[in-house]
């Protein structure tokens, strides 16, 4: 890492200098592996304190930490230590973001039953990754549209869309709007069940 100075450095020691590069150049090492990097450090004194900046620039951010103390070993590791929490914070930002080849990787999933038995196709969902808590599996839900174009159906509509193999058919009402099943006893007769 090239480490350029700006200001009043000559006062640090070389015992405290070279800890001090040395913070740098880890820092530099969990930034990128590859490629020179380049930090700047501008120290000043102010009346009785002296103030360190350190800037350096990482995936295509600049980041700067900055500290003031009456020391200036212990204001250049303020400025360090805050620089650091800012590489870690976007270190993992860039590490944990989920990249993909194609935006259209999601996919559908398949038909709900309500909808297979209607004969008519189901809403597009796209699939979410499954959540995980620990080991186990959350299970997953599946939000359908209810405003999906099908149109309402009368009773008798549904007596006559339902085939002889069906032994029930989930339709919603036309007269009260609420989701209704309609079920086929073994004699031939139906039972309704409204919501």
């Amino acid at each position: 890492m090239k480490i350029t100075y700006t200001g009043t450095q000559d006062e640090l020691p070389v015992k405290q200098r070279a800890k001090f590069e040395a913070k740098l150049q880890k820092l530099s090492k969990m930034l990128e592996r590859k490629g020179e990097k380049e930090a700047h450090v501008i120290v000043r004194k102010e009346r009785f304190l002296n103030c360190v900046e350190i800037t350096i620039n990482a995936f295509d951010h600049s980041m700067a930490g900055a500290g003031s103390d009456g020391d200036l070993v212990t204001a250049m590791n303020d400025a360090i230590e805050k620089l650091e929490k800012q590489v870690i914070r976007l270190r993992s930002k860039w590490r944990d973001t989920k990249r993909h080849k194609d935006k259209e990787s999601l996919v559908s999933t398949p038909e709900p039953a309500a909808s297979k038995i209607n004969h008519r196709p189901a809403p597009k969902v796209k699939a979410r990754p499954p959540a995980r808590e620990g080991n186990r599996k959350v299970p997953k839900v599946f939000p359908v549209d209810q405003a999906d174009g099908r149109k309402p159906m009368t009773v008798e509509e549904a007596m006559i869309e339902m085939d002889p193999s069906q032994d029930y058919l989930v339709f919603r009402d036309a007269e009260t709007e609420r989701l209704t099943v309609l079920l086929r006893r073994a004699d031939g007769n139906f039972d309704l069940i409204e919501s």
